[in-house]
């Protein structure tokens, strides 16, 4: 077959799928967080922990809710992966080592997923399905609060509340990650993604030795690891792993899971708006920006510059042959551009450029189409700041849906803008600047020193400020710096950008409508689609290039 046509069919299979569902589960989502009635599970849990479900809370207060449950999703986690030997299911596996633990429990929680062990010979069931899978639904759930918080930020007048954070996360998971992830995980069944209760199966080989083949309820947790954009694999491996992803179409379905919610919630957006159009202008953004990456990841990869490549005839290394390059990119694209990290290639094997891009999608601050709730949150931030542009060259206040967007919300936007470079940068610096530290660095967890080296620790801290997780493989970052620098990195880089959204929400909220007149500017134009993507790439040019030139630009020329 043409590349290009190998390289088009499953992307627009994947783009009419995604067109398919955009507006039903879009308008589902819309009404899950509009509805005034409960179903009866959701009474029955409001009940049992006291909570009221028409009260309404201030930022502050939203806030503290998503507090309270990230902590106490920690302490639990912590705490099973602390007591695993005692527990059913632990196969044999000892305690996660306190430092590991801790990396895992915030990975997980901030929805992050960020794996510095071996799934498989680390965690038994118990952890797996009580601890792991449970914050894989509540994260994404957590995810989804906030991004209607902020909506409802916008669609509100001089009210003090947002919502009541208990209500939406549980409808999140009740209504929308729950349903969703059993149909998924009955389809990756019948796909041959393993689930079982069988643990490690003895097998004798061709050559006539013998192999322990893990078993265990993959398809589950696979089905919300996507779904939720958590990207947390059973295996090792991830998504390259043949019981996690056994075939070409079941590596596309894994991308368009992945994709689902995120590209569906500009519907959700424009529904509860009362303006369609606003939501299409913003998924109009989320997807040129997509389909440009995709695209030039793609260029570069079939190109495979470098002596290696040219003379086996192909980037092929760190792909999987069932995959090839173009089912190796397009799920590395959506893994980086949304906050899932899933993988089912060694992005660290990508050539020089072509590895470049996922990093750049993250840098981009995961916002096309971004993780469940935060590429939605993270791409109106940033439409909030291409409006205060677009003001200033009219000489007017700038005004977005109708709240005129004074000193606090642009403060607050440019504050969430600053967050995650920050943790990036610093990061990737401490690791190199304190001499200790870098000794320990250089001998045990970089395997390929200079320049690429560099580039496989400004990758870590870039997937766990950004709550990604995906890797460079290359780099070992089971040690006590890595355990805990990433653990710091995931927790400001989740938990700082939630605070600076809900506090703009609340801002938003209190103000009342101003009428559009002659100079306000048109937000539902291509020319504001231009500005918003332009807005978006410039950010992240100015705030990381001099770092990209010293990595992975530097190498790849």
């Amino acid at each position: 077959m043409n590349p290009a046509l190998a390289a088009l069919l499953p992307v627009a299979v994947l783009a009419v799928a995604l067109a398919a569902i955009h507006r039903p589960l879009g308008d589902h989502l819309a009404r899950t967080y509009t509805s005034g009635r409960d179903l009866a599970l959701e009474r029955g849990l409001y009940r049992l922990t006291g909570v009221d479900p028409r009260g309404e809370q201030t930022w502050r207060a939203y806030l503290r809710g998503v507090l309270a449950i990230s902590v106490v999703g920690i302490a639990l986690l912590f705490l099973l992966q602390r007591t695993q030997a005692i527990l059913p299911y632990a196969l044999g596996l000892p305690a996660v080592p306190a430092d590991l633990a801790f990396n895992t429990a915030v990975s997980f929680v901030t929805n992050t997923n960020w794996q510095s062990y071996s799934g498989e010979l680390t965690l038994g069931y118990t952890v797996a399905m009580l601890g792991l899978a449970v914050q894989n639904f509540v994260s994404a759930a957590v995810g989804l609060a906030v991004a209607i918080a902020l909506v409802r930020g916008f669609v509100r007048r001089r009210s003090g509340t947002l919502g009541n954070v208990w209500v939406d996360v549980t409808r999140s998971i009740t209504r929308v990650l729950l349903p969703l992830s059993i149909v998924a995980a009955l389809v990756l069944v019948a796909g041959g993604v393993v689930q079982n209760l069988t643990g490690f199966t003895e097998v004798t080989t061709l050559a006539g030795g013998t192999q322990q083949i893990p078993g265990g309820p993959v398809a589950s947790q696979e089905a919300i690891k996507l779904l939720g954009t958590n990207g947390g694999g059973f295996f090792n491996a991830n998504s390259a792993h043949p019981f996690e992803n056994p075939g070409a179409w079941i590596n596309l379905l894994q991308v368009f899971l992945m994709l689902a919610i995120p590209f569906s919630l500009p519907r959700t957006f424009g529904t509860m708006l009362g303006q369609p159009r606003q939501g299409r202008t913003i998924l109009a953004v989320m997807a040129g920006l997509f389909l440009a990456s995709l695209a030039l990841t793609t260029w570069l990869e079939l190109r495979g510059a470098g002596a290696a490549p040219e003379l086996a005839g192909a980037a092929m290394e760190g792909k999987e042959q069932r995959f090839g390059i173009i089912g190796s990119v397009l799920f590395a694209a959506t893994g980086t551009l949304t906050s899932t990290g899933a993988v089912n290639s060694m992005h660290d094997s990508y050539t020089s450029l072509g590895g470049m891009l996922p990093l750049v999608n993250m840098m981009l601050g995961e916002i096309a189409p971004g993780g469940v709730g935060s590429g939605l949150y993270g791409m109106l931030v940033l439409a909030v700041v291409a409006v205060f542009l677009g003001g200033l060259m009219v000489g007017r206040t700038p005004e977005y849906l109708g709240k005129r967007l004074g000193p606090r919300e642009l403060t607050l936007a440019s504050l969430f803008i600053l967050v995650t470079p920050l943790l990036v940068l610093a990061g990737t610096a401490l690791s190199f600047a304190i001499p200790a530290v870098r000794a320990d660095v250089e001998a045990t967890s970089i395997a390929n020193p200079g320049i690429h080296g560099l580039t496989e620790v400004l990758y870590a801290f870039t997937s766990a400020a950004n709550n990604n997780g995906s890797a460079f493989a290359g780099l070992t970052a089971d040690t006590p710096w890595f355990n805990l620098a990433l653990a710091a990195a995931m927790l400001l880089g989740r938990f700082l950008p939630i605070a600076i959204v809900l506090a703009l929400a609340g801002s938003l909220a209190a103000q009342d409508t101003v009428p559009a007149t002659a100079g306000t500017l048109p937000t539902t134009r291509p020319l504001f689609a231009g500005l918003l993507g332009g807005v978006t790439l410039v950010v992240t040019a100015l705030t990381y290039f001099p770092v990209l030139a010293l990595g992975p630009l530097a190498e790849g020329l």
